[in-house]
């Protein structure tokens, strides 16, 4: 059994299904993360494993023990709020020192932890201000020392980085995950941000109006989306949709695509399962950074098309400039180099690389593999 174990849980308000029959399990040391629009069930999942709101149906279990019965305080978890939770009153030293005082842990020992926690966290030097003396990111790293220092089986972080800024927010996301790095930590984080999401987690469940959409590795939710809300949800700028016919090419299948009057086709590739649509309607996703600036490559490349289009318009990023163009009437959105970029209204020859292209039924929005 894993660190944790969710298995068929369901909760209900007053009639209404919020979460509807959640299964997901972790290994020991891993980093889960909890994903989705606001209103998915993420928060009251992570609720639900913290003993702060009651299983309406299915288990958890935290290492080999089903807790759906046990008061929070019971779990061995350590919890880290949006809000920081910190007591005003008190120092840096005695909010981390708290929880192991309730515990009645020697003070020899409790001086030793807070020591090892602020070494970790690099907060020594703030043991004697209070919170209010503290920015943002300061008073989140108190937060986690506290959780740190009751050493749990299990940490529960609820979107604790939304309140701060977005420079902020990259610093200490790079924190947390060092941290985990350091400590070996099993985590559960909820957020969403996909950028977060992505960055710091071995595993991500996406969730939306209550159900799990996909579970994976961030790998595999951004390569392999198993529909179409998570394939739109999981990536920044979100992957293009592009609704278009199916036609028979060979032996194989291309999509036909037109651009202000020029007509083109290109290669369905990985497409085995087009069969059932031919001459029919589909939506094709195409990722940003596999529409690009020609560059060259090692001999011709069947999966590789040209092809040139009226510029819409241009978002440089810095690193990078978005150029909008239309395909079948959608907005696609490209990702080229800056010094080849083109302004609205200019053309541009286009490279798209189609070998991670995928395919969506308009009816179902479930992938077409």
């Amino acid at each position: 059994m894993g660190a944790l174990s969710i298995r068929k849980v369901r909760k209900s308000y007053a009639g209404l299904e919020i979460l509807k029959g959640i299964d997901l399990e972790i290994a020991k040391g891993e980093f889960l993360i909890l994903v989705g629009p606001s209103g998915c069930g993420k928060s009251t999942l992570l609720s639900m494993i913290a003993g702060l709101d009651d299983v309406t149906s299915g288990d958890i279990h935290i290492g080999d023990r089903r807790v759906n019965d046990l008061s929070p305080k019971d779990r061995d978890i350590a919890m880290v709020f949006q809000s920081y939770a910190l007591y005003p009153g008190m120092t840096v030293r005695e909010n981390i020192s708290f929880g192991l005082e309730i515990r009645k842990v020697p003070q020899a020992e409790r001086d030793a932890t807070v020591d090892r926690v602020a070494q970790i966290l690099q907060i020594g030097h703030l043991l004697d201000r209070r919170p209010a003396q503290l920015s943002g990111g300061q008073r989140q790293r108190v937060a986690m020392g506290r959780a740190i220092a009751r050493n749990p089986t299990l940490f529960l972080f609820d979107e604790p980085l939304s309140n701060l800024d977005a420079k902020l927010r990259v610093e200490m996301r790079t924190e947390i995950k060092q941290l985990h790095q350091r400590l070996g930590t099993t985590i559960v984080y909820v957020t969403h941000d996909q950028i977060e999401a992505m960055t710091l987690g071995d595993k991500i469940a996406v969730m939306k109006a209550g159900e799990l959409q996909q579970f994976g590795t961030p790998n595999e939710i951004y390569r392999n989306p198993a529909n179409l809300f998570v394939a739109g949800f999981m990536g920044s700028p979100s992957m293009n949709f592009i609704k278009a016919k199916v036609q028979q090419q060979g032996t194989g299948f291309a999509l036909a695509l037109e651009s202000r009057g020029k007509q083109f086709t290109v290669p369905a590739v990985n497409g085995d399962g087009l069969g059932a649509y031919l001459d029919r309607e589909i939506i094709f996703g195409i990722r940003p950074e596999q529409i690009t600036e020609v560059v060259d490559s090692h001999g011709p490349n069947p999966h590789v098309i040209r092809q040139t289009l009226d510029v819409e318009l241009t978002e440089p990023t810095g690193p990078d400039t978005l150029m909008l163009v239309n395909i079948n009437g959608a907005r696609v959105t490209a990702r080229v180099c800056p010094d080849f970029a083109k302004k609205a209204g200019e053309q541009m020859e286009l490279m798209f690389d189609l070998t991670k292209s995928v395919y969506f039924d308009p009816k179902t929005e479930q992938r077409i593999q």
